[in-house]
This record gives structure tokens, C-alpha cells and sequence, in this order.
């Protein structure tokens, strides 16, 4: 085994798509008279719900701008570079796909405001191209690269609400969507890519220090340190230059601080789970974090009903007991890694058989 792998990531990647399929299932299908903020197990559920994207596209971003640059060493940045630009085109096609209203399609019924909504998989493709961007814009200098992605993500994240309430009434659809919630997104590229590019900045102290001695010790430290200061301390911090710099946005920032305190909490799961490292690399969560594109678009399929119309979502609805839910919440997460185990292709070889199957087009 190769001792300098990040094992962790994949089982961070295997939590963040647990959390999102249980998230997807008791959300959609728990009965709406148990949302109830004030009981304590659903509020600690929807805090905990609450870390999931963050968590996914900040590990996302670590992940693959880890491996773009350590693509240097072997010389295979360029190749790298368009793996995953094609990936990024990749993903936001399938994002839109899953949204699909193939059947109004049919039936000669075009004006479907869903399939241009935007989501994950579409922020996080649309932020891989632009880590590829970036990274050829800093001439693929890693310190640079490193900067400029940590002064993007604070940039992202103190400029929140200047586009918190973003109105793009003279904007197609198409292209308003990735910014704005106006039309139905539940994601748009902003502020998701802060997250991203915060996760690109830790790959690039992944790669300078990973060979050090006492390095996995000192960012466990640093991921613990600074978490607890984000969560706790951030909206105090933000007020305080506030009050140096009499900046009304440092303010707003401060007052709906959930960007940082979300990152905060990323940062302690990551301390978390590299400290455990070595105990829970099971393969079955490797594989789940492996897997987590085809567990994406299964459960998608299943609950949403992509394709046909008909899901969870249209035949329970949210009808379903707290027991009921977690029952079927454990159950649903049991049969889509079956399926995608067993009837499904790993990522890495869709994307390598998609990027196979361009590379002899193009040569035609």
C-alpha cells in the first residue's frame, strides 16, 4: 500500500455522500408536522445536514487540485489538466440530465423550468474548470496557485452579501440560475466555490509539507486550532475590523456568519478523520468514496424520479414517521451501494472511457 495516499479523503468523501443520501431521503419524505426545530435529535440532524455540502466540495476541491499538482512530478500535468476540464463538462452534463423531463419532452412539452435548474454536480464541474483555469493562469506555480485560491475564497465568503439576494431579472434563465436563487437553484457557484477554493488552497499544503516528519501531527493541530476559531470566534473577528474599519459588509458577514462556521466545521471532520486514519480506511468506505458519482446519480434517480417522473418523492411524499425514516433512510443507503457496487462503473474508468471516446472523435 502506498504509505503517502490520503486514505483519508476517500472516507471523508464516503461520509459527505452518506450524509447527503440520508439528508436527500428524511428531508424529502419525513412528515413536515416532526420538523420541529426545538426537539433536540432533529436539530442536531439538521446541523449535521448542514455540514454536508460544504464538506463535500471543500474535500472535492482538496482532491483534485492534490493530484493536478502532484501531476508535476510525473509529468503528466497536462493531461491531468484536461481530465479534468472534461470531467467538469462531464459533471454539469449529467447535473442537467438527472433534471431531464424526458416525458413532456416526448409529448412535444418544452417549457420545463426544472431542467435548468442548478445544482451539485454542476457547481462542483463548473469549480474544477475553473481550478484548471486558475492553476494555468498562475503559470502551474504552486505558491502562487496557493494564494490566489486562499484570497478567492475569503474574497467568495466576505463578499457573501453583496449576491445574497442577487436579482438577474434581464438574464436568461440558463445563465442566471448558477447565480441566483430566484428560479429554484439550490446551489449556485457562488459561494459554493469558496469552498473549493479553500480546499484547493489545503492541497497545496498537502503537497509542499506531506513528506515532513511531524506534518500530520502539525495540520491535525492547525485543523483543530483553526476550526474552533472559525466556529466560535469568526463573527467576532469580523466584528471587531468592523469596528477598525467602520465596513458595513464586514458587518453583514459577521451577522450571517455561516460560510466560515461551516468551514469551521469541515476543518474539525478533517482533523477528525486524518487522526483515525489508519482505523477506519475500511475498504467498503474506501469504496464508497470512490464511488461517489454513481451514487449520486442512483440516488437522484430514486428519490427524485430523474427520467420518468416517478420517485420516493412522488409516490411516498413526505408522509413518513421519525422511525420510518431512519429505518428507510438506513435501508436506502444499503441498496444504492449495492447497486452501485455491483451494477455500476467506478468513476475513474466513466471518466476514462468518456475522455477515450472524445480523444478518437476529435482525431477524425
Amino acid at each position: 500500500m502506498n504509505k503517502k495516499r490520503l486514505y483519508f479523503i476517500d472516507v471523508v468523501r464516503a461520509f459527505a455522500i452518506l450524509m447527503m443520501l440520508q439528508g436527500h431521503f428524511i428531508d424529502t419524505l419525513l412528515d413536515v408536522s416532526y420538523r420541529d426545530d426545538s426537539n433536540l435529535a432533529f436539530s442536531i440532524w439538521k446541523y449535521f445536514r448542514g455540514i454536508t455540502a460544504p464538506t463535500f466540495f471543500t474535500i472535492s476541491g482538496l482532491i483534485f487540485s492534490y493530484l493536478l499538482i502532484k501531476a508535476k512530478r510525473s509529468g503528466d500535468v497536462a493531461y491531468r489538466m484536461k481530465k479534468g476540464f472534461y470531467r467538469g463538462l462531464l459533471l454539469i452534463g449529467i447535473g442537467y440530465l438527472l433534471r431531464a423531463p424526458i416525458f413532456q419532452w416526448l409529448y412535444g412539452d418544452f417549457d420545463s423550468p426544472y431542467f435548468l435548474l442548478v445544482d451539485v454536480l454542476q457547481c462542483i464541474g463548473l469549480s474544477l474548470i475553473l481550478v484548471v483555469g486558475i492553476y494555468t493562469i498562475t503559470f502551474k506555480k504552486t505558491l502562487l496557485f496557493s494564494i490566489l485560491m486562499c484570497l478567492l475564497g475569503f474574497t467568495i465568503f466576505l463578499t457573501e452579501p453583496l449576491y445574497r439576494y442577487l436579482d438577474l431579472p434581464d438574464v436568461p434563465k440558463v445563465f442566471a440560475n448558477w447565480l441566483t436563487k430566484d428560479y429554484g437553484s439550490i446551489f449556485n457557484i457562488i459561494p459554493w466555490f469558496g469552498y473549493v477554493a479553500f480546499g484547493a488552497f489545503i492541497a497545496t499544503i498537502f503537497y509542499k509539507y506531506l513528506e515532513r516528519p511531524k506534518f500530520k501531527l502539525g495540520i491535525i493541530i492547525g485543523f483543530i486550532f483553526s476550526g474552533f476559531i472559525l466556529i466560535f470566534k469568526s463573527g467576532w473577528l469580523l466584528m471587531q475590523l468592523y469596528y477598525l474599519t467602520d465596513l458595513e459588509l464586514l458587518k453583514d458577514v459577521a451577522y450571517y456568519n455561516y460560510l466560515f462556521t461551516r468551514l469551521g466545521n469541515v476543518f474539525v471532520l478533517f482533523a477528525i478523520f486524518y487522526a483515525l486514519e489508519n482505523y477506519i480506511k475500511q475498504p467498503l468506505l474506501l469504496k464508497i468514496g470512490q464511488k461517489t458519482l454513481s451514487i449520486y446519480v442512483i440516488h437522484f434517480i430514486i428519490i427524485y424520479g430523474s427520467f420518468t417522473g416517478i420517485g420516493l418523492h412522488q409516490i411516498i411524499g413526505k408522509t413518513l414517521l421519525p422511525w420510518q425514516a431512519i429505518v428507510g433512510a438506513i435501508l436506502f443507503l444499503a441498496t444504492v451501494c449495492f447497486i452501485s457496487f455491483y451494477y455500476v462503473k467506478t468513476n475513474t474508468f466513466l471518466y476514462n472511457s468518456i475522455l477515450k471516446t472524445y480523444n478518437k472523435i476529435s482525431k477524425k
